[in-house]
């Protein structure tokens, strides 16, 4: 069996780690996935062409996280077409009907984050936000449940926000330039996935302020970062388990088998009290079979 794997970008390493749960799952089945990432992150023209080249190359399913909530649409609706089963992971599809879905609650993830986050401050201070791309539905949530945590919070106030496109360099430009042109100094920052989280480090830190940051993925990187005091906390989500149970249920799903048409991760927190089972690259890390996921 060949399954087409479609991630967004190769600077997040949270897909990195998606393509590589694909590998893992598609090698347990002595299968084969070929992937498909645009060289521009997270352009849906790219991904468009990148489905239609797919299609030519007649797959035996396709997995698939789309880089825009609707503008990809037209081809995934060839993908319908064509009758080759879909299964989405990180974000849902409604085009057409998905032969199933992995992802996590982004909203609840963000609200137990952003809370843990204020516990940490005393339930009092200023917070800045930096969001994913804009039309990002996992940033859309992330970012709704950050502001709708903080008016919960009668001590938290929301100092500013600022857009990282999902993107080290973006995050780190925005927020540098954000500190220049603003008198207030947030005492904490929530960002809406890690890799962001490390470039909004890196401008605090040659701004030559502090702040509590927290993020979300789980990266290595950022665990190295908490490990060492320089990051708060993430939470964790799993990309690579994500890819490697939507690859799972599609090679079952080719071979007669029933799979769930959805499957949600757990919310998971990490912090400095228990960031050593995160410590590892990905490779090293573990993933969960669909019979050990499901009750």
């Amino acid at each position: 069996m060949r399954i087409a794997a479609f991630t967004k970008n190769r600077t997040n390493p949270a897909y990195q780690a998606a393509r590589l749960g694909a590998e893992r799952a598609a090698a347990a089945f002595a299968d084969e996935v070929l992937h498909y990432v645009p060289t521009t992150p997270d352009d849906p023209d790219e991904q468009v062409a990148l489905v239609d080249q797919a299609l030519a190359e007649a797959p035996d399913a396709i997995v698939l996280s789309p880089v825009h909530a609707h503008r990809v649409d037209p081809a995934i609706r060839r993908i319908g077409a064509a009758g080759v089963p879909l299964f989405a992971f990180v974000n849902p599809i409604h085009a057409v009907p998905m032969a199933g879905y992995v992802g996590a609650d982004d909203g609840r993830l963000a609200r137990e984050v952003a809370r843990y986050l204020f516990a940490r401050m005393g339930g009092e201070g200023q917070v800045l936000i930096v969001s994913g791309h804009v039309d990002s539905v996992t940033s859309i949530a992330r970012v709704e449940a950050f502001e709708q945590a903080a008016r919960e919070a009668p001590g938290i106030g929301v100092l500013g926000r600022c857009v990282g496109d999902y993107q080290r360099g973006v995050a780190r430009d925005a927020v540098t330039r954000w500190l220049a042109g603003h008198n207030g100094e947030p005492d904490a920052v929530l960002v809406a996935n890690d890799i962001m989280a490390l470039g909004v480090i890196e401008a605090l830190q040659a701004a030559g302020r502090r702040a509590l940051v927290v993020g979300v993925n789980a990266i290595p990187e950022a665990i190295t970062a908490i490990r060492d005091g320089r990051m708060l906390a993430t939470a964790d989500f799993n990309a690579m388990q994500m890819a490697y149970t939507a690859t799972e249920c599609a090679l079952r799903h080719l071979r007669g088998e029933c799979v769930p048409a959805q499957v949600e991760l757990p919310v998971a927190l990490v912090d400095g009290t228990n960031f050593q089972h995160w410590d590892r690259p990905y490779e090293a890390r573990s993933v969960k079979t669909l019979s050990e996921i499901l009750p």
